[in-house]
């Protein structure tokens, strides 16, 4: 049997979990002496990168995956299920923990606070045998990657990624997401992403918080002035060149339940662990597939007709890019060696994460 503080130091650790701009879309529960229910919820509501909310639901696989990995370095065995009857956008998962004094402690433990994101340029390295080896077998079955490794995969990425940037910071919905989830003129935040770890010099860091401040300003900015050239360069260009690998994890089956993308996170994040385990850093590139995903239904992302235009033209370049067609890709990322970023989000202590009677 776990005891409380068992169970609430499973959840500070757990609580590392990544999540989309660290929103920490979830809420924790003490339910008895070897049970826990994760409170989840989605940001659809205010935010176009939650599409049907699944970007929050691959977060709450990540995190369930994070609590299991967590959970044997205690000699506990954790499984989880969903709770039935919870809506989606605002699903509970019970996890039950069974002692296993036998069970090591899962290898990636160690990884699970340290594991960050890196927005800036990394080495050109190519990956090792050993590393290629250790993110396969990372994966569980029904999931397989795709390495984007040679100089020419990674300028037609780059193509890619200059264009999607374009339609991200020319959308007037993207814009009020950004504007809530940068912390400005700190290093590290706990619920949003800080100055310092967004990815770009500090004189353009000032000059995207002063337009950044009116939708019409930066419009006109970009309409007038070539706004979006800078960000697209130190954000988007180059990181996409500079860096060992551009993986892409597909699902054998195209994933379209709640549960299916809260697997898909799981995996994410075993994937993510593994290589911070093998001294890699890791950027997620997720907005090519949201916006496919826009397009793939049919829905419209913007008010400006403008932006959805380019988002269908960008998801057909994405079949062709990332041969789509033929399975489901649900994470993009880049990959690299690289100093330890000096700044990054951190996250809330676990006592504001805790339900108000815990």
């Amino acid at each position: 049997m776990a005891s409380r503080e068992i169970l609430f130091k499973i959840l500070d650790l757990a609580r590392w979990a990544p999540s989309g701009d660290n929103t920490q879309p979830w809420r924790f529960e003490i339910a008895g002496n070897n049970h826990i229910a994760v409170h989840g919820y989605d940001t659809r509501e205010w935010c176009v990168y939650d599409y049907q909310g699944r970007a929050s639901y691959m977060a709450h696989g990540a995190l369930l995956e994070t609590l299991r990995i967590a959970a044997t370095n205690f000699g506990l065995h954790a499984t989880w299920t969903y709770r039935s009857g919870t809506p989606d956008t605002a699903p509970v998962y019970d996890v039950y923990l069974v002692d296993s004094p036998l069970m090591p402690p899962d290898s990636l433990v160690p990884f699970i606070e340290t594991r960050t994101v890196q927005r800036r340029l990394m080495r050109m390295m190519p990956l090792t045998i050993q590393q290629h080896m250790a993110l396969q077998a990372a994966l569980f079955p029904g999931y397989s990657i795709q390495f984007f490794e040679s100089f020419a995969d990674r300028i037609r990425l780059a193509h890619l990624l200059w264009d999607n940037a374009h339609i991200r910071l020319t959308c007037p919905e993207a814009y009020e997401v950004h504007k809530e989830i940068i912390e400005w003129g700190v290093r590290f935040s706990q619920d949003r992403i800080p100055e310092q770890a967004v990815g770009v010099d500090p004189v353009t860091a000032r000059l995207m918080r002063w337009v950044m401040q009116r939708w019409e300003r930066l419009d006109f900015f970009n309409r007038y002035l070539f706004g979006t050239i800078i960000p697209r360069i130190q954000l988007d260009a180059l990181p996409a060149i500079f860096c060992a690998a551009h993986l892409l994890i597909r699902a054998e089956k195209r994933p379209q339940t709640l549960i299916d993308f809260v697997h898909a996170g799981s995996v994410m994040q075993r994937v993510w662990l593994t290589c911070a385990a093998n001294g890699l850093f890791l950027q997620p590139e997720m907005t090519p597939l949201i916006f496919k995903w826009y397009a793939d239904q049919k829905s419209n992302i913007s008010r400006l007709n403008s932006v959805n235009q380019a988002v269908l033209r960008l998801a057909d370049r994405v079949d062709i890019c990332m041969n789509s067609r033929q399975d489901y890709p649900f994470f993009l990322c880049r990959i690299g060696s690289s100093i330890k970023p000096s700044s990054r989000s951190t996250r809330k202590v676990l006592k504001d994460l805790m339900l108000v009677r815990q």
